[in-house]
């Protein structure tokens, strides 16, 4: 099991564009949460340019197929994704501990 972060750059009226599809958008997100996939996910605050979401899985499968469904892609709304590979060595739910 790994960690992939999945990074969103917003639109620059991010915050009022979102509106019309946050309903969907977070139903896609808490379907992934509860199929075990998404672990967290939020937008980045003062300024709200980013959103940040946290995917669990053997391959960043579930964040770009995530990614590539997501209305907020598929609208505008975020201007650009990637997806980054993340080795968490510290924490509750870390997938490579660490301990000095």
């Amino acid at each position: 099991m790994k960690h992939y972060l999945l990074f969103y750059e917003v639109a620059d009226d991010y915050t009022t564009r979102r509106t019309a599809f946050r309903g969907a958008h977070l139903a896609a997100a808490w379907a992934a949460a509860e199929r075990g996939e998404l672990v967290l996910a939020g937008a980045l605050a003062d300024p709200a340019d980013a959103a940040v979401l946290l995917f669990k899985g053997d391959s960043p499968e579930a964040a770009v197929r995530f990614a590539k469904a997501d209305p907020y892609v598929a609208n505008g709304v975020v201007k650009s994704w990637r997806v980054r590979e993340w080795t968490t060595v510290v924490g509750e739910g870390c997938v490579m501990p660490v301990r000095p």
